[in-house]
């Protein structure tokens, strides 16, 4: 495992690198892959113009998918073969994930488990409160099932949605503001698809998550 560094001359923080595996701490604002509106700037096409400019043979291909918004820990594969294979650990939730979010109000559970289908399908989230402050709650939030948006839609289900949400809440009705959606990747854990060792990686949080915790301090 490599110390954090930048990617090659981006400002895309590494995290983890060997011959089959990238994992990189995704800035917020950035799509991973283009829209239907086709957008020429993700996060893939900047890691991959790097990579172009450095000669190297391979291309980077993701393995699964973080929101636009949505800060932290995201895995690449080295080529197509090894794509589908770490793909593959996350259709059979081998892959364990840990998100940091601040929810509006104030849970009445320290910690519970959120059953709630989505898109017609089941799924799972389990949370626990981390820190507890005026307006919102500081959680750790574990998506059991690999359903698109499946933590923000849980929230917003139970009317705690997450701080900034603005596809699934109306910001106007909250008092609290922020220029993001404060969700942040913060743990992975998965058994590596080639060598089969037992990884563990952690971030982190982002720069303006914190500067929003020093806003609101009670």
């Amino acid at each position: 495992m490599k110390s954090p560094s930048f990617f090659g001359k981006t400002t895309i923080p590494l995290v983890f690198e060997d011959e089959w595996l990238v994992v990189v701490n995704k800035p917020p604002g950035l799509l991973v892959i283009p829209s239907p509106k086709n957008e020429r700037r993700t996060l893939t096409s900047i890691l991959n113009d790097d990579i172009v400019l450095r000669s190297i043979p391979y291309r980077l291909h993701p393995c699964h998918r973080l929101d636009k918004e949505t800060s932290g820990l995201l895995i690449y594969a080295k080529g197509k073969s090894i794509q589908e294979k770490m793909m593959t650990e996350f259709q059979r939730h081998q892959v364990k994930k840990t998100y940091v979010a601040f929810v509006q109000g104030q849970l009445t559970k320290y910690e519970g488990v959120l059953k709630m289908p989505v898109e017609g399908r089941d799924a799972v989230t389990t949370y626990k409160i981390l820190e507890r402050r005026k307006d919102f709650d500081i959680i750790q939030a574990k998506p059991l099932t690999g359903r698109t948006n499946q933590i923000r839609i849980h929230f917003n289900e139970i009317k705690h949605p997450l701080v900034g949400e603005s596809t699934y809440a109306f910001r106007r009705y909250f008092a609290l503001k922020a220029k993001r959606l404060c969700l942040h990747a913060e743990a992975l854990e998965f058994t590596h698809p080639v060598t089969h060792k037992h990884i563990e990686l952690f971030v982190d949080l982002p720069d303006d998550m914190m500067k929003f915790l020093e806003k609101h301090p009670d």
